[in-house]
């Protein structure tokens, strides 16, 4: 068994037990495991070993490992901060989009998906932090987009994305988790829609985003070791 099998199977087992703490199904809760600058066969290995749901940040690269992956059954998840210009590659090449932000995105992939007649689900990124240099929408904007959203036919809303700060220790970011799964719930309330998905969590907090209810948790450096440096 490689290092990155072990430690993707320990992640799992921590899951588990965080998933327990919480009285929840560990069925409940999904690794995205995050492969970008990582290679096409890094991925593979991961996948044979059983594993489904792999984040990428860039488009390019994620279409790359998508043609060079094709007989695997991936799901593959866009995590990064899409551009308007590349909603065209983006619709219909991804399971779930997590960082949608903003109306004129929103109104770019809807129109990008009525032209491939396909409907793309995807999650609405909240900036909790308050972080310039992230993207997000801003929490008190999230009804209005959050509307706008649910009213476009070709977008599926299913649910919401954070990322706290880097520099956050792992109970101050259990606050900001917190703080997020009850937006989903407002949101639910208010426009009368089922959200199923919390996306929250990375490799030092993600065992208090599932006790806090993270559905999808993302994963990448623990799992295949450093990243490279951005290809150019």
């Amino acid at each position: 068994m490689t290092s990155v099998v072990s430690e993707y199977r320990r992640i799992l087992e921590q899951i588990a037990e965080a998933a327990g703490r919480a009285g929840r199904d560990p069925g409940e809760v999904r690794l995205v495991a995050v492969s970008k600058f990582h290679p096409a066969e890094a991925v593979a290995e991961l996948a044979r070993a059983g594993h489904s749901d792999f984040g990428e940040n860039y488009v390019q690269e994620a279409l790359d490992k998508q043609q060079a992956l094709a007989d695997f059954p991936i799901r593959w998840h866009f995590i990064g901060a899409p551009q308007t210009n590349k909603a065209k590659y983006i619709v219909g090449r991804f399971h779930l989009v997590h960082s949608l932000d903003s109306v004129k995105l929103a109104r770019e992939l809807d129109r990008r998906c009525s032209g491939k007649e396909v409907r793309q689900p995807v999650l609405i990124q909240v900036n909790l932090g308050g972080e310039v240099q992230k993207a997000g929408v801003a929490p008190e904007g999230l009804g209005e987009l959050a509307q706008d959203v649910l009213a476009r036919p070709w977008l599926d809303l299913q649910g919401l994305m954070c990322m706290p700060p880097l520099d956050g220790d792992a109970s101050t970011n259990r606050a900001l988790f917190a703080r997020l799964r009850e937006m989903s719930r407002e949101l639910r309330r208010e426009f009368g829609v089922d959200l199923p998905h919390l996306s929250m969590g990375m490799s030092h907090d993600f065992q208090e985003a599932v006790e806090e209810g993270a559905t999808l948790i993302r994963i990448g450096t623990r799992i295949f070791g450093e990243r490279p440096s951005k290809r150019s």
